[in-house]
């Protein structure tokens, strides 16, 4: 394991916590639908140490174009997850730009990278615990599709998972989320700079559509929107922010299209052993799993959770009280952050 010299990390942000970047070499990583990733390496941030019998790990995974950052606003001194308590690894995705990616890849670069899936995200993350000596797993911890990869643990490794907490999963990608992420395709492949098969530059004017689809309509809600802004310039202006501090992140449009190809192909129930049927896996879960969301999430649907829920065997569904929408996993409203971390941190003290 080496520290992650040369890895593109996106701007540090207010509210981050830092930690030693690492990456754990791999070597060729194979891949579900048949492909191989060559020279794989998985980026990695640790807080705190394991404790004398490894048993307090916390594996948190990360959403959609995010990076080992994205649940930052849980760890620390007094939060859900305290580096006293717990040893935090947050792993970084496949195609985040940090983990091996299209972007970064040296035999693999651009489009002559191979598809890939959530499960072969959750296989690089077994891969890395067996070479860091960790068996078992007190707790993995996600939100969106870090909180499906949290449910594909649960599935796939029932023997290594203690607890599951997800925030706004689904086990399987709803149309609806499906149609989101397309239309986010689609204005960065309207970008005069994709050619049809490649970017030939960023996609400056693709990835201020994207934004507008990703980071507003479908990350947040009517009514978190209401009474924020004295006029249409305000929200324009706003608007204008959110793609600028989306680009300043370098966060790359083939990494992008890649990222978002996986997440809407997942479904838990194409686990081998349970031929397509995703309430079966479900049911398989062991772990003690906390199900979060909000009243309604315009991007992965509530009624998503709801199913995930009620399908896992003595879990618990908990509403997050905001009117973020998809936001409301993460640090949109500083109350929400508060509710999360109370309700995530009792969860995770009960079931130790």
């Amino acid at each position: 394991m080496n520290a992650a010299a040369g890895f593109r990390h996106p701007v540090f942000r207010p509210g981050w916590v830092d930690a030693p970047h690492c990456r754990a070499a791999l070597g060729d990583l194979p891949l579900e639908g048949g492909g191989v990733i060559h020279d794989f390496d998985l980026s990695y941030v640790m807080h705190g140490s394991p404790n004398p019998t490894r048993s307090n790990v916390v594996l948190v995974t990360v959403s959609l174009s995010g990076s080992h950052h994205r649940l930052d606003f849980l760890i620390g001194p007094g939060r859900a997850l305290d580096p006293a308590r717990w040893c935090v690894i947050c792993v970084d995705p496949i195609a985040n730009g940090l983990t091996t990616s299209p972007s970064n890849s040296r035999r693999q670069p651009g489009a002559a990278f191979p598809r890939f899936g959530l499960r072969d995200m959750v296989e690089s993350q077994r891969r890395l615990l067996d070479a860091l000596g960790i068996d078992r797993l007190a707790a993995v911890v996600g939100a969106s599709m870090g909180g499906m990869q949290a449910l594909q643990w649960g599935v796939g490794q029932p023997d290594r998972v203690g607890a599951i907490v997800a925030m706004t999963p689904m086990a399987r990608t709803a149309p609806w989320a499906v149609a989101i992420v397309e239309a986010a395709r689609l204005a960065l492949m309207a970008d005069p700079a994709w050619d049809g098969e490649r970017f030939t530059a960023a996609p400056t004017r693709g990835w201020r559509a994207w934004s507008a689809v990703m980071s507003v309509l479908a990350s947040r809600t009517p009514a978190a929107l209401a009474g924020r802004f004295d006029g249409p310039r305000q929200v324009v202006d706003w608007m204008d922010s959110l793609a600028a501090e989306r680009m300043s992140d370098d966060f790359d449009a083939t990494d992008w299209l890649y990222q978002s190809r996986a997440y809407e192909a997942h479904d838990v129930g194409a686990t081998p052993g349970f031929g397509g049927d995703t309430a079966a896996a479900l049911g398989s879960i062991r772990a003690r799993t906390l199900v979060l969301a909000p009243p309604l999430d315009l991007f992965n649907p509530a009624d998503e959770a709801d199913a995930v829920a009620a399908a896992i065997p003595g879990a618990r569904r908990v509403t997050i009280p905001s009117v973020q929408g998809h936001q409301a996993a993460g640090t949109a409203s500083p109350d929400d952050g508060v509710f999360l971390n109370a309700e995530i941190g009792a969860f995770l003290r009960a079931v130790a």
